[in-house]
């Protein structure tokens, strides 16, 4: 199970690139002693696409305290399509695109509550372990008061 990470930088500075390869499971549980949001979704999910900039705001707000990692559930063949979307949106967080088509071997590790619906959220204390998993779509409010609780809990 691979996840292809790209990254993309402000405008002018670089276009989106492969950077990495890293397993689902070694980036969920990293330990950078942030709070850790993870947010599972595909370009052409309408509610993921409505989400994603909650995700950038949270990001630069609370930066050095939250890491957000956006995951592409796109097919792994789409990584020009995903490249694109990334550089069309200007997002700047860390982006993975999931290459493993065997969704039923780390959907459980995500969380064993999960369908596989998307879009879906998952919040990590890397400090203490503690977990929410959001298997819906999130609106700008609900995000950062998840954020905010995890925060007061550090």
């Amino acid at each position: 199970m691979l996840l292809i990470s790209s990254v993309f930088h402000a405008a002018g500075q670089q276009k989106a690139e492969i950077i990495k390869f890293e397993k689902l499971d070694e980036l969920i549980h990293q330990k950078e002693g942030k709070i850790k949001v993870v947010n599972f979704w595909a370009t052409w999910c309408a509610p993921c696409i409505k989400e994603l900039p909650y995700f950038e705001e949270a990001r630069e707000r609370y930066a050095g305290k939250i890491s957000v990692n956006l995951i592409s559930l796109d097919f792994a063949d789409k990584i020009d399509k995903v490249n694109r979307f990334i550089e069309k949106k200007g997002l700047k967080s860390d982006v993975y695109l999931l290459d493993d088509i065997d969704y039923n071997s780390w959907i459980d590790k995500v969380d064993t509550q999960w369908s596989g619906a998307i879009p879906a959220t998952l919040i990590i204390n890397e400090k203490t372990g503690e977990r929410k998993f959001v298997e819906s779509e999130l609106e700008e409010e609900e995000l950062n008061n998840l954020i905010k609780e995890f925060l007061t809990k550090s």
